[in-house]
């Protein structure tokens, strides 16, 4: 008892859809970090290589502009006016920088699955202040891949300065005394490599992460076997008590169609496989089928026939051409008319003869 329970808890099945499903509207999704980064490092290389060098000119302006007249406002109304009017030109200056950074920021996102609406992870969770439930974080298994992560990320940023810097620390050698704007431009550009170089290289590192994320959010969706049995239940209804139900519509179909046999005009047979009851009547467009079976049913077809006179007439290729083709409460199809037609002639003909022939006696 205690195994099969440990196998009813154990998270062994994947994941139903729904279960999926669910967990997406819960906003429990697979989300990697490193991809946000790594689109973040994107923008900011993209908005230091497109606007990097006119933004930091305007910013070189206002500043120059604003602060070395400063001495000249009289009162703090000009004073105010001066910083206001820097303000909204460092906003100039750095608004296309921070337009592409916010737009790496979405797309980080969206990369990742789709553009979700929820607050169920703002939701307050008791577990999220519980000493034990933290222990356990800072424990796991993801707080060690993060740890590494860490490590990597630090090697792979100071490795990229050393090499990049050390093949240009001749160079800014010979800037220590020279122009102010040349340092700057070359600074600049120093600055721009190391970023490149980074981001080419963290894309590896977000890749990777993006597929471990994948792997970590699927087996936490993994079920135990009783989840799916109870999932099931919910979509489909317990499959025990849909059986039974079956099973009675099935006995309950079986018995109106026992009662219509006697009304039947000959029950075609295969002899112990196949039994097909057919009624017509003058004024029918077509014999219908009122009963049919197969094995126990059509012994038992057969036998209700014979109880109330009804003719049984052994046709084995009729018998499984009609059992297949017809539905019961349907005529029978056109391509089986006349081999219907001469059977319900010869039971006709058997009729007439036995009334003939109880007249005479």
């Amino acid at each position: 008892m205690a195994e099969s329970e440990g196998q009813d808890t154990e998270k062994s099945e994947d994941p139903t859809a729904k279960r999926l499903e669910d967990a997406i509207k819960r906003g429990d999704v697979a989300k990697s970090q490193e991809v946000n980064t790594w689109f973040l490092l994107l923008g900011a290389t993209v908005a230091m290589f497109m606007f990097g060098s006119p933004s930091a000119n305007k910013l070189a302006v206002a500043f120059r502009d604003v602060l070395g007249n400063l001495h000249l406002a009289t009162d703090s109304s000009l004073v105010m006016r001066a910083i206001l009017r820097l303000f909204l030109q460092v906003l100039t200056a750095i608004g296309p920088v921070m337009a592409v950074l916010v737009l790496a920021a979405i797309a980080g996102n969206v990369v990742q699955h789709r553009l979700l609406w929820t607050t169920e992870p703002l939701a307050p969770k008791l577990n999220r202040i519980s000493l034990a439930s933290g222990a356990k974080r800072i424990f796991s298994k993801h707080a060690l891949v993060q740890f590494v992560k860490g490590i990597l990320k630090l090697v792979i940023v100071g490795s990229v300065i050393y090499v990049i810097g050390s093949s240009e620390v001749e160079r800014m050698g010979l800037l220590i005394n020279g122009e102010l704007g040349l340092t700057i431009s070359v600074t600049f550009i120093l600055a721009l490599k190391i970023m490149a170089a980074v981001t080419a290289i963290m894309a590896l590192v977000a890749a990777a992460d993006y597929l471990w994320q994948q792997h970590s959010w699927y087996e936490r969706q993994r079920m135990s076997v009783r989840e799916v049995r109870e999932e099931y239940k919910e979509q489909e209804g317990d499959p025990t008590i849909k059986a039974k139900l079956r099973q009675i519509r099935q006995s309950r179909s079986r018995k109106r169609m026992m009662q219509e046999v006697p009304s039947a005009t000959v029950v075609v047979m295969n002899p112990t496989h196949f039994a097909v009851a057919l009624k017509y009547e003058q004024g029918m467009g077509a014999p219908i089928c009122v009963a049919k079976g197969q094995d126990n049913i059509a012994l038992k077809i057969r036998e209700v026939a014979y109880r109330h006179a009804v003719p049984v007439v052994q046709n084995p290729p009729l018998a499984r051409a009609l059992f297949k083709s017809v539905e019961i409460d349907q005529e029978i199809p056109v391509e089986h008319y006349k081999a219907v037609a001469e059977v319900i002639g010869y039971v006709m003909k058997l009729r007439n003869s036995a009334r003939n022939g109880g007249i005479r006696g």
